[in-house]
């Protein structure tokens, strides 16, 4: 009777993530092995794709550009990444606060993160524009230099990390979540032993959060490392344009939408997708097992 019991419920939960399994199986599985298939052929996308073998992969070693797609999207990634991690820490902190308008400013600072990306950098184009955006008048005012933040190759990758910012709202209630897990009794021992402001902060709070830490560490590098929207839209890519100024915004994944739909040559970005692919996996079991390091799951 258990095991008629057990069936049933085995297949009544399987016919209930059966959308999801089917599609895991479309969205997920097939399009990365597919991709294997196609990075053997040469293949502009129309007609019958011409298998190759590993020329693909042998034009990836010689591929003068591809070092400097990694290069950018490594700088930008590992900028990004801590920057928004400590800026999403400080606006939970903030947001923590006994004050009463608090939750007026908790939707303030969530908006951002869900207006779509696209917008966000027509505004930050707008704002940042050399002629007359709001940011250079300020500096000016300030007495600060002049910066061209999206037409210098030393400050595009800059600009999109602070761009990249407007959406640290989300994590930012993620961590106050974390915040308001921690628990009060541990505050209270600190302040009888004499504990100031800035070492309960270092021996409590950041310590029980680097759960939270990790998984923004984690979140964090997936999408550095697929930068993309933003790249594409400041260097003119929506209008066949450059990739910025002296090839400052040009990132992995760009590279492989060019490939694939500017040059037709899905093989080719096929190979790029599987590297892009081994690299991403390789990233995140090294940042996972630095993790054990570091990460506290005890209360």
């Amino acid at each position: 009777m258990l095991e008629r019991l057990d069936r049933r419920n085995l297949r009544n939960g399987l016919l209930f993530i059966s959308p999801w399994i089917a599609g895991f199986l479309v969205l997920q599985i097939y399009p990365i092995a597919y991709s294997f298939y196609l990075s053997a052929t040469e293949y502009s996308g129309f007609g019958k794709p011409l298998v190759t073998g590993f020329n693909n992969f042998k034009e990836l070693i010689n591929d003068p550009l591809l070092l400097t797609t990694i290069y950018n999207t490594l700088f930008y990634t590992a900028l990004s990444v801590p920057t928004g991690i400590v800026v999403a820490i400080i606006l939970a902190l903030a947001m923590n606060q006994k004050v009463r308008e608090v939750p007026v400013y908790r939707a303030i600072y969530y908006l951002p993160s869900i207006l779509p990306a696209f917008a966000l950098v027509f505004v930050w184009i707008l704002f940042t524009n050399p002629q007359y955006g709001l940011l250079n008048r300020i500096f000016v005012v300030l007495g600060l230099p002049f910066i061209d933040w999206i037409g210098d190759p030393r400050f595009t990758k800059p600009s999109l990390v602070i761009l990249a910012q407007y959406g640290a709202g989300g994590a930012a209630l993620i961590f106050l979540a974390s915040l308001r897990a921690i628990p009060y009794d541990l505050y209270e021992s600190a302040d009888i032993d004499g504990a100031g402001v800035f070492r309960k902060f270092f021996h409590i709070t950041l310590p029980m959060l680097t759960p939270i830490i990790l998984y923004q560490i984690i979140m964090g590098l997936s999408g550095g490392l697929q930068v993309f929207t933003q790249a594409y839209i400041i260097s003119g890519g929506a209008r066949g344009g450059t990739v910025g100024s002296q090839n400052s915004l040009f990132f992995y994944v760009l590279y492989i939408y060019q490939n694939a739909f500017k040059y037709s040559k899905m093989g080719y970005a096929a190979c790029l997708s599987l590297l892009f692919f081994a690299v991403s996996v390789c990233i995140a079991a090294v940042v996972f097992r630095w993790g054990r390091s570091w990460v506290s799951y005890d209360t």
